[in-house]
């Protein structure tokens, strides 16, 4: 029982870092501007089809020239989002942002669907996929390059917002925008890197997770309402509350998958979620706030 137990969690953890990465770009994203982007699981998606096309064949490029290619290539989908869809709506109502952001979602998934079809794709493993034993536990080498690169991946954030004149820029932004222009924070360009760097991380997401879930047109459709569940259930207006959420979630759906049955799975992570709005709406790891009217 204990050795089933382990083999859970250490499912768990790898599903849970992809879900804490797409739910730290939630997050960011919240934080800058106070939209919720529901085409964060496309960056996902975009990040894992490009690596993917860039590497295939026999002329195609190493696998980490693929991969920085796709960063880069999701990474200026994020800001054109931005530029071109989000900037134009400045001071719009929350719900217009939303249908604006799930308009762009389909529109990108019509895209990807448009250019590389219904098929299934696949990265190679980094290192190999001979199985780790641990213990009588078994994991995949591409799982250790997910935890491992969710776990720098985190940390360089966090490094980012709290000891870069740029992240601290993009924090005052969150804030308070007129203070942060009135001291000569460029706001605008503030959030377009916001949405650089979410975009970015999506597409890091996808491209480690490729080679274990494979990848299509509307692989991020599920990806992004995960990470949009773990962003709310951390606190969507901490960053490291949306990472614990995600571990939290894919131990959750792990756990129950394991010991109850797959097929509650889903059901079981979003019956956690929807507690947790009911009696925490601002999050497990998020500061309730009272605003006087």
């Amino acid at each position: 029982m204990f050795d089933q137990i382990l083999q859970f969690l250490l499912t768990g953890i790898t599903v849970g870092s992809t879900y804490a990465l797409v739910g730290l770009g939630f997050a960011i994203i919240y934080n800058a501007s106070d939209v919720v982007n529901f085409s964060q699981g496309e960056f996902v998606m975009i990040g894992a089809m490009s690596a993917v096309a860039l590497s295939a064949g026999d002329s195609g490029l190493p696998l980490w020239a693929a991969a920085l290619g796709a960063v880069l290539i999701t990474t200026l989908v994020g800001m054109a989002l931005q530029r071109f869809a989000i900037a134009p709506a400045r001071g719009a109502s929350v719900v217009t942002t939303i249908i604006i952001t799930i308009g762009a979602s389909i529109f990108l998934r019509g895209v990807a669907l448009l250019v590389w079809g219904k098929d299934l794709f696949a990265l190679p493993p980094f290192s190999g996929d001979a199985p780790i034993q641990v213990g009588n536990a078994t994991v995949l080498p591409q799982s250790l390059w997910v935890m491992g690169g969710a776990a720098v991946l985190v940390f360089g954030a966090q490094h980012f917002f709290t000891h870069t004149t740029l992240g601290k820029a993009i924090l005052a932004c969150s804030c308070n925008k007129t203070a942060a222009h009135l001291v000569g924070i460029n706001v605008s360009i503030m959030l377009l890197v916001a949405y650089g760097l979410s975009a970015a991380l999506g597409a890091m997401a996808g491209i480690l997770v490729a080679p274990i879930t494979f990848a299509s047109y509307d692989t991020g459709v599920m990806l992004g309402l995960k990470g949009f569940s773990a962003a709310i259930l951390g606190g969507m207006g901490n960053p490291m509350g949306a990472v614990a959420g995600g571990l939290l979630l894919g131990l959750i759906e792990s756990l129950s998958a394991g010991l109850i049955s797959s097929g509650y799975k889903d059901a079981i992570g979003f019956i956690i979620l929807l507690l947790v709005l009911f009696f925490r709406p601002s999050g497990l790891f998020g500061k309730a706030s009272v605003e006087r009217v």
